[in-house]
């Protein structure tokens, strides 16, 4: 029995542009017999991160939000750095 020939065509030869319009008028389904199984392993049990739940007053944080806005960043990122940047200065 011959094997059926690969449908996908090479990706990496695409742009991104090219690879959508390819994926709109095609359906996974098309090429669900040429996919294989793969395992996957997902630890739960061991958080990559940390959280802290830190309380502001409505004013300090939308003055917070602004700064964060202003600059590119979410408001996550802004207080985590200036968070870093402060424990870093009081090492010395």
């Amino acid at each position: 029995m011959k094997k059926k020939k690969f449908k996908f065509p090479d990706f990496n030869k695409m742009t991104y542009g090219e690879e959508a319009n390819w994926w709109d008028t095609h359906d996974w389904g098309e090429f669900w017999n040429e996919l294989e199984d793969v395992d996957i392993v997902v630890d739960l049990h061991k958080p990559k991160e940390e959280t802290l739940i830190l309380r502001l007053q409505k004013n300090l944080k939308d003055r917070l939000t602004a700064i964060a806005r202003s600059k590119g960043l979410n408001v996550s990122s802004l207080a985590r750095m200036w968070l870093m940047e402060k424990l870093q200065a009081s090492r010395t």
